[in-house]
Parts: C-alpha cells; sequence; structure tokens
C-alpha cells in the first residue's frame, strides 16, 4: 500500500488533515484508525456519552495511577478508539478561552499563537448554528449550537452566580479582553440532534473522495524510517501485519497519549526510556513522553428542593416523552452534553485573568457509582 501521506489517528486532527489534504486529487491519503467505524447509535445522541466514556470497544480503557489525592482510585482517562477519536465520545463542550491565555502563548514566544492569530482559524473551522455573530463562523465544517433548551435549574445557578458578583455572558466564546469573573451558557459540537464528531463533519462528506483510503481496526506499531527519514507505518490488522509507505510524510495524529508512545515505539524519546523497554534508540529525544497536564476536574453534587432536574426527567413516562421530544424536535435532555452552564472565576490573587473554570448540570450522580443517576432532584458543579 502506498500514499503521498500516511495519517495515524483518525481523530480530531486526523479526520480535518484527511478533509483537507485530499482538496487536491492528485494526493493521496491513508488514514489509519486503531479503532472501528463510529456505528454506534450511542456516539450520535448527544447524552449517549454517559455511556460511552468508559465503554470497553469505543476507549482504549485508560486509567491514570492511582493516587493519594483521589483517596487511592485509578480515575478513567478516556481516549477514543473509533473513528472521530474523543470527539466522538466527549461530553460536546465547545468553549475557546479568554483570549489572554492565546496572548500569553504568544508572550512566551510562540509567534502565531495571540487571540488575533487564532481567531481567523477558529471561525475558518466553524458552522455555527446560532443567531449570527462576529465571532462565529458560519461556513465550513465543525457544526456548534447553542442550548437547546435552558433548564430552570441551571438558571438558578447563574442567578446565583450573578448575585455573587460574576458578570452573565450571553455568549462564552466571546469574551472581550479585561473580562472579570463570568458565566454562561455552555456551546455544544452538535448539529440538530446529532453530535458534530470530526468523523461526522470532516471524514464523512469526503469518504468517497477517489485519493483518499481509511483503513479501521488497524494497530500502528512504529513508524518506518529510512536513515531520518519516516517513509511509512507498519501495522496489523488482525491477522495480517501491513505496511503503508508514505512518499511526501507520516503524519502522527494519535492523541496527548497515543503520539508520544507511538514516538517511543519507533525508537524517538529518551535513551533511557527505550532502553528500559527495549527498543533501539533512533532518535535521542527526552521531551517525548513527559510534561503531560490535563484539566483535571473535581465535581461537587447537591440535592435540591423545589426544582426539576434530570434526574427525575430520565424516569418512566418522562423519559418516554424526552425520547419522543428528540425525534419529534431534537431538543431535549437527550441533546444535553457533559455540562450546560460554565463559569470563568479568579482564584489566585496574584493572575490578572479568570484562572479557573467551572462547569454545572442540572443532574447529579448517586454516591459512590460511576454516571448513575441519583433517585432525588440533584445538581453537579466543579472546578
Amino acid at each position: 500500500m502506498q500514499a503521498d501521506y500516511v495519517i495515524i489517528g483518525a481523530g480530531s486532527a486526523g479526520c480535518a488533515l484527511a478533509n483537507r489534504l485530499t482538496e487536491d486529487p492528485t494526493i493521496r491519503v491513508v488514514l489509519i484508525e486503531a479503532g472501528g467505524r463510529d456505528w454506534n447509535p450511542l456516539i450520535h445522541i448527544p447524552v449517549g456519552y454517559m455511556k460511552l466514556l468508559d465503554h470497553k470497544q469505543l476507549t482504549w480503557g485508560f486509567k491514570a495511577e492511582a493516587d493519594p489525592g483521589t483517596n487511592g482510585r485509578a480515575i478513567a482517562y478516556p481516549r477514543g478508539r473509533v473513528l472521530g477519536g474523543s470527539s466522538s465520545i466527549n461530553g460536546l463542550i465547545y468553549i475557546r478561552s479568554q483570549p489572554e491565555d492565546y496572548d500569553y502563548w504568544a508572550q512566551l514566544g510562540n509567534r502565531g499563537w495571540g487571540w488575533d492569530d487564532v481567531l481567523p482559524f477558529f471561525k475558518r473551522a466553524e458552522r455555527w448554528t446560532g443567531d449570527a455573530a462576529g465571532i462565529h463562523g458560519t461556513e465550513r465544517n465543525l457544526t456548534t449550537s447553542p442550548m437547546t433548551e435552558q433548564p430552570e435549574a441551571c438558571r438558578a445557578i447563574i442567578r446565583a452566580a450573578q448575585e455573587l458578583g460574576l458578570e452573565y455572558q450571553p455568549d462564552v466564546n466571546n469574551l472581550p479582553h479585561g473580562a472579570g469573573a463570568s458565566i454562561g451558557w455552555c456551546q455544544q459540537s452538535r448539529g440538530g440532534r446529532r453530535r458534530a464528531s470530526a468523523a461526522a463533519t470532516y471524514l464523512r462528506p469526503v469518504k468517497r473522495r477517489p485519493n483518499l483510503r481509511v483503513v479501521t481496526n488497524a494497530l500502528v506499531h512504529r513508524v518506518v524510517f529510512d536513515g531520518k527519514r519516516a517513509v511509512g507505518v507498519e501495522f496489523s490488522r488482525q491477522p495480517v501485519v501491513g505496511r503503508v509507505d508514505a512518499a511526501r510524510e507520516v503524519i502522527v495524529s494519535a492523541g496527548a497519549i497515543g503520539s508520544p508512545h507511538l514516538l517511543q515505539l519507533s525508537g524517538i524519546g529518551g535513551p533511557e526510556v527505550l532502553q528500559k523497554a527495549g527498543i533501539a534508540v533512533r532518535h535521542p529525544l527526552p521531551g517525548v513522553g513527559r510534561n503531560f497536564q490535563d484539566h483535571y476536574i473535581a465535581r461537587m453534587s447537591c440535592y435540591v428542593r423545589n426544582l426539576e432536574t434530570l434526574n427525575e426527567r430520565v424516569r418512566g413516562l418522562g423519559f418516554a416523552n424526552e425520547v419522543v421530544r428528540y425525534f419529534v424536535q431534537g431538543k431535549g435532555i437527550m441533546t444535553f452534553g457533559a455540562s450546560l452552564c460554565a463559569a470563568s472565576i479568579k482564584v489566585l490573587p496574584e493572575s490578572a485573568t479568570p484562572d479557573v473554570q467551572c462547569v454545572f448540570a442540572p443532574a447529579s450522580y448517586k454516591p459512590g457509582l460511576i454516571r448513575k443517576l441519583d433517585d432525588r432532584p440533584g445538581i453537579t458543579g466543579g472546578p
């Protein structure tokens, strides 16, 4: 098998790259994905994410190391193993962050990463379905949407935040420079009633291009080199071991865990790490697989009175009504993601801008159980 470009990983980056590269009909692209097709209906129903985060077939099943700070628990670290990658299993929240975060990157020496630099690319990627706004794009692939409804429980949270001094922002992706603590409704990577994964928005529209080949259920073992040049990929697709040769480039887009892992398997990384694993050092690069950071969230739940929450709406006739609303109107709790509203606040006195994001949902889980909604009305929030 041969191509001009071989892309490893059909996640958010891989699907977008496959779409853009094959716009030129003379360029041949092979996109390799370890998982299968995105045929599971839970992927496409937004609220289905609750059943996907620890799905045995659609995720890699990673867990963080047990830590005293988590009471000795090994917390699940969901990473998608399916077309679309983690964009097919995540909570659908679409928030870009505040402008100052990008400006700080640029101040560190990363030219081209300031807010004014990246905003055109955000707009260029987006197909916003809400009210017209200059901050949003409307003509490209990634479909984004406002919430289909604003539950009273979340309205109460927003009112309480305003009483504490937070400013209500009607568009959390349109924060002005210098904005202080604020709260607003989340936006979603959703089009109508369906999840807008990278596979649905970038890959599916171009899947019939003759210069694109998508290979699923194929586990890449290593990048093949000719001297210092990457010239191909070795993979297994049970029970066959195969190889794809790249005339131009091998693009590694296997995610925050998969990409450094694959580089190490290919002999690129810290020599001591590779030698310990019995891997010949092809190129010493100590930073590979180090300095990993994640936006850990510590959720807190509480019971509420005189407010309707999702806990009651997912049972009996109430749930039957929600199913009908979803298929007839494309609205209701079946379109909800992981959180419905979000606050940006400043915790550290020395911070010039908000430094923590808190997200809220009109639901709560049973104590000690993973993603099992409580029998009593409750809400959840956390930084």
